[in-house]
């Protein structure tokens, strides 16, 4: 017989409070060890980057100017370099960008200016920072204020089964919206994530204005945030890796230059579906709740980021940077602004305080829990709700 955890009602979210602050003091402060294991990672996804790069301009040579090219070697030579360059594009993002503009290594002694919240990719920075389809401070906005202080709520921007109320109406088989969630996983940085964050972001300007949010994205440039989404998300991102790169190769011949851009196209499928496999099943599936209110202290605002959060499998390093440190997603939720390392360190308390009140401590297989999301996305399956608490 199944478990029966206890109702969301029924919790002591007082206690609960302060079993979880009780954990900041015994993990302690932050140290030069946790910034440290933060360029790790990020030497990991520098090199994959590198790595991959690298590769993908030698086959791309060697093709051009071999009189008798290994196809085979072309082909799986440029699928690993492919494939690299995905890895150090999630790790970027996972690993390095999302703690940092957490502030979660602001309180390092000494910490270089660069690795604060402040300083990251802000400026000329960006370029050598965090290059993608998102604007910093755009995510910024839209993850650690909308998405992490109203999770699974209305206003939550990152509400999968909202936002993907049109597909569940669509009146079409349910095979085909499967193909779409499939197709969308290969490119939803820039479908997605680019227009949204611009949208939220210009939504915090309309609110204060006292205009009324909007739900649409502006992706004409003939419109002012249309043009804002193409001359600082689409265009500069698009410019350096799909045209200024695979230029690096013309004196080789269009040859080599086409299929450098070929291998990054892939290279970026790869990045989005990645991204995607980690990131969208944290907080969506069936056994996922959600709100129909804001929380109303602390111990709810605690209880919420355990209810309506998944972890997936944890160990090594390794591991773990290969899930962008997305596997403690409860950890993350409940101390967003703290260093990866301390998820680590930090888990088996919270594994304990849930056993304590117990409340269901979700982890499982990143690959099990996609499936489950897509399930909802398509609208096979739908949410568990906790209505006017």
């Amino acid at each position: 017989m199944a478990h029966v955890y206890a109702d969301y009602k029924d919790v002591d979210q007082q206690e609960l409070e302060r079993d979880i602050d009780a954990i900041k003091e015994t993990i302690g402060g932050r140290t030069q060890e946790d910034f440290d294991h933060l360029l790790k990672l990020e030497i990991w996804g520098r090199l994959a980057t590198i790595f991959g790069f690298a590769l993908i301009g030698t086959v791309s040579v060697l093709s051009v100017m071999s009189d008798n090219p290994s196809t085979t070697f072309y082909w799986i030579g440029g699928f690993i370099g492919a494939i690299l360059m995905g890895v150090g594009n999630v790790g970027r993002w996972a690993n390095v960008t999302h703690p940092i503009l957490h502030g979660a290594y602001d309180k390092v002694p000494n910490i270089p200016y660069r690795y604060t919240k402040k300083g990251y990719a802000k400026g000329a920075r960006r370029w050598i920072d965090w290059m993608d389809w998102i604007k910093p401070d755009a995510w910024a906005f839209e993850h650690n204020i909308m998405h992490h202080y109203h999770l699974g709520e209305e206003d939550d921007p990152d509400n999968v089964e909202k936002n993907m109320v049109w597909l569940h109406e669509a009146k079409i088989p349910m095979i085909f919206k499967y193909i779409f969630v499939y197709m969308f996983a290969a490119v939803w940085k820039l479908a997605y994530y680019a227009p949204n964050t611009l949208r939220i972001l210009a939504n915090k300007e309309r609110i204060k204005r006292k205009e009324k949010p909007s739900s649409d994205y502006e992706l004409s440039p003939f419109t002012k945030n249309g043009l804002e989404l193409w001359r600082n998300y689409i265009l500069p991102y698009g410019i350096f890796q799909f045209v200024f790169l695979p230029a690096l190769f013309l004196p080789f011949g269009f040859d080599a230059a086409v299929s450098v851009f070929m291998f990054l196209v892939i290279a970026e499928a790869i990045a989005n579906a990645w991204s995607f496999l980690v990131i969208v099943p944290n907080h969506s599936a069936e056994d996922i709740y959600q709100f129909s209110t804001p929380h109303k202290n602390q111990g709810e605002y605690y209880l919420r980021q355990i209810m309506g959060s998944v972890n997936y499998n944890t160990g090594t390093d390794l591991i773990d940077f290969s899930h962008g440190f997305l596997n403690y997603q409860i950890e993350h939720h409940l101390f967003p602004d703290m260093p990866h390392s301390f998820y680590q360190k930090m888990q088996p308390i919270v594994k304990d305080i849930c056993k304590k009140h117990n409340l269901e401590y979700r982890q499982e297989s990143v690959f099990k829990r996609i499936l489950m999301t897509v399930d909802l996305m398509v609208g096979k399956t739908k949410v568990l709700r906790v209505d006017g608490i």
